[in-house]
């Protein structure tokens, strides 16, 4: 499909305009599509860059990503850039990361996972024994089974309805999904070690989502990360700025530092953007790269406030707490990336999803920007670190006083204490971020970074679509089908710029055409 470029008579026709609004990672997937088809593209982002929550903060002069840090399904992007007439690695560098993850309990024992599967099987025999790395292997091989039987019906569909994917996989591998158990319950078949079963658990919080409340569907995450973790030269941030570089190179304008407020309806469908100065910006098609969750609250104008259904508030998934900070590390060697497991695992989601507070004693991300698989140790140079911590999504009601930030700051600095790691931030880069600062960022959310969480077997299916109920209107967004993640929301950008091609393919079909006799006819 692309945009024709003449009209039935055989002149020239104006190409199609569409608006995207928002320069994250669906945004600009979307723009690079459409771009390649021939359709005119607008893209207009609030902040002074690209990115949205691919962001970069300073710390002390030192630029940390402060977003996302872990690139997956690379294949993703190598089409993104392929549909665009060039290579992935043109743009960006990257580096095969051989340790995906390196994890320490303060109960004792620390465990890396590997690229390489056998390495890994090895590492957790050492770890946890002989029969849970058996039983890994089987796990392993569950995980892309379900990751294999989802990717075309599932992740590469722009809708999907629990009937068109039992037509397409059948019924005996719609179960062998498992959508019906909680993750946390499958992974105790798996792992009789209960800190195993703490790791593989984690991955619902890719999602947003708790691991005693996502179904077992996850485990696929950990396929994911198995099939391939690369380094980004740069920063996750780079390989936004890479997208909008060569989107702007196709033809892309980009108009930074500019608001929309309004989503324009005209005869009952979407013709452009106000912007907050008053501009308009009148338009064919619109795609929002905006969370579900600001539609349907009226963020964008009431016209458009109806596209979408509402998320409530109980079903969003977590926030965080970020820091951001360049600090003196010695002690336990960290890699690039590192988790940090707390000792009552169920107290934390409790906090977080029943008392609607930040965790007492949380589990901690750190992601050391300035490391590869292994860096060294000595503590004498300061490293930029981003700290993550999940949070309730209550931005929007209440704010996350300073002392409540205090509190989880001590907690996250004695779990590393307690596992050797010796951090020193230096006080002058520190930079803490609430969900009450997310929400700021990405209104109507209150602070949730990834939609809806993935509660319950439904929970996917009750994500939007990429085409709206208002026509002329898409959503590529980590919030809209098929979920959360980077590689995800690009895979939702393509999505709605497929949707949105074939549209204007049908329209131009079907347009009015002067016919012999004085009639007409579509």
């Amino acid at each position: 499909m692309s945009n024709r470029k003449r009209d039935s008579a055989g002149n020239p026709r104006v190409p199609a305009h569409a608006v995207v609004i928002g320069a994250g990672a669906a945004g600009l997937a979307a723009a690079l599509r459409l771009i390649a088809a021939g359709v005119a593209v607008t893209v207009v982002e609030k902040a002074d860059q690209p990115g949205g929550k691919m962001r970069r903060v300073d710390a002390g002069g030192a630029p940390v990503d402060a977003g996302p840090t872990v690139f997956t399904m690379r294949e993703v992007f190598e089409e993104i850039f392929a549909e665009a007439g060039t290579e992935l690695t043109h743009h960006v560098g990257l580096r095969h990361a051989d340790v995906l993850a390196r994890h320490r309990w303060d109960a004792g024992g620390e465990l890396d996972l590997f690229a390489e599967h056998d390495k890994s099987v090895d590492a957790i025999a050492s770890f946890a024994g002989p029969a849970e790395a058996k039983r890994y292997g089987q796990f392993c091989r569950d995980a892309q089974h379900i990751f294999d039987t989802l990717e075309r019906p599932f992740l590469r569909q722009p809708y999907a309805t629990p009937t068109s994917l039992m037509r397409a996989t059948g019924t005996r591998d719609l179960m062998g999904i498992k959508p019906f158990s909680r993750l946390w319950d499958a992974l105790g078949k798996y792992f009789h070690d209960e800190r195993l079963r703490q790791l593989f658990g984690r991955y619902a919080t890719y999602c947003g989502s708790s691991p005693y409340r996502a179904p077992a569907t996850l485990m696929l995450v950990a396929h994911v990360e198995q099939s391939g973790v690369w380094l980004v030269d740069g920063g996750m941030h780079r390989l936004a700025a890479a997208m909008a570089e060569l989107a702007q190179a196709r033809g892309a304008a980009f108009r930074y530092r500019t608001k929309v407020d309004e989503i324009l309806v005209e005869k009952g469908r979407a013709a452009g953007v106000r912007l907050d100065t008053g501009e308009t910006l009148a338009a064919d098609y619109v795609v929002t790269n905006s969370d579900a969750a600001a539609l349907s609250s009226g963020k964008l104008g009431r016209g458009a406030s109806r596209a979408v259904p509402a998320t409530p508030r109980d079903e969003r998934s977590l926030s965080a707490l970020t820091f951001t900070t360049q600090a003196y590390c010695a002690g336990m060697p960290l890699t690039r990336h590192n988790v940090f497991f707390c000792r009552d695992y169920p107290a934390e989601f409790t906090d977080i999803f029943k008392h609607r507070r930040l965790p007492r004693e949380p589990t901690v991300y750190i992601c050391a920007q300035d490391r590869d698989d292994s860096g060294p140790s000595d503590g004498a140079s300061a490293e930029r670190l981003l700290f993550i911590i999940n949070a309730p999504p209550d931005g929007d009601i209440r704010a996350f006083e300073q002392a409540e930030i205090e509190t989880c700051k001590e907690s996250v600095f004695a779990l590393l204490d307690r596992c050797g790691l010796d951090c020193r931030p230096e006080p002058t880069t520190f930079k803490a971020t609430t969900p009450a600062d997310f929400d700021r960022m990405f209104p109507g959310t209150g602070g949730a970074l990834y939609g809806r969480a993935s509660h319950g077997w439904r929970a996917s299916f009750q994500r939007p679509g990429v085409k709206t109920r208002l026509p002329g209107l898409y959503l590529a967004s980590g919030s809209a089908h098929p979920g959360p993640g980077v590689p995800m929301a690009a895979l939702s950008g393509r999505l709605a710029a497929h949707a949105l091609l074939r549209d204007l393919d049908s329209r131009a079909r079907s347009r009015t055409t002067a016919m012999r006799g004085g009639t007409s006819t579509r």
